[in-house]
């Protein structure tokens, strides 16, 4: 049977995706929401890692085993890199990310494709029992296109472009995604770091 590591979240979606990536582990990673857990985590850090531990942190201290979370977001490079890690706080936390989307479209409106670069970052921390902490980091770079394309996917997805696939990371099969994209890059280097330790939740 296979251990089981709590992931800071209550995205299916993200859960889902996750699961694909370490499906060759011996983890099975479960939602909070999975686990029973249900608070509200103030992320007040600067960073994207400095979320990811705070989140980590306070699911820890419930949980008592394994925990890893992360926190991602959508840097443009002509909007000063925002919105960063307010990403799912961009428009207000309620807004729909079809309203996200076009509010970053809009920003965008007149400005040349050479411009329009951003990437997606992700930021992963494990937290153990024994108060040791992984970290590691991925990105993708991309542009930002001027509407929606493709439905598998989430968040950002439809309106950010990879040139070398020549699509957007919602047009994209989920095999392609994982493997280029920034949680998949930094999940398979959370893998690699986890190997030597199995004390997760049983």
């Amino acid at each position: 049977m296979k251990e089981k590591i709590i992931f800071a979240t209550k995205n299916r979606g993200k859960i889902k995706e996750i699961n694909m990536i370490m499906e060759d582990t011996n983890y099975e990673v479960i939602s909070m929401e999975d686990a029973g857990i249900d608070i509200d985590i103030v992320e007040d850090g600067s960073t994207f890692l400095e979320n990811a531990i705070i989140k980590a942190k306070e699911v820890m201290k419930i949980a008592d085993c394994i925990v890893m979370a992360d926190d991602s977001g959508l840097e443009v490079d002509y909007l000063d890199k925002a919105p960063g890690i307010y990403s799912a706080r961009f428009g207000g936390e309620d807004t729909s990310y079809r309203i996200k989307n076009k509010m970053i479209i809009d920003k965008l409106e007149g400005v040349e494709e050479k411009d329009r670069t951003a990437r997606f970052v992700c930021a992963i921390a494990a937290v153990f029992p024994d108060g040791e902490i992984l970290t590691t980091r991925g990105t993708v770079e991309g542009i930002i296109i001027h509407e929606e394309r493709g439905s598998n996917g989430f968040g950002y997805d439809p309106i950010f472009y990879v040139p070398e696939y020549s699509c957007t990371t919602a047009e994209m099969d989920n095999e392609s995604k994982n493997k280029i994209s920034h949680r998949g890059k930094a999940l398979r280097s959370m893998k690699a770091k986890m190997e030597s330790h199995r004390n997760g939740c049983k």
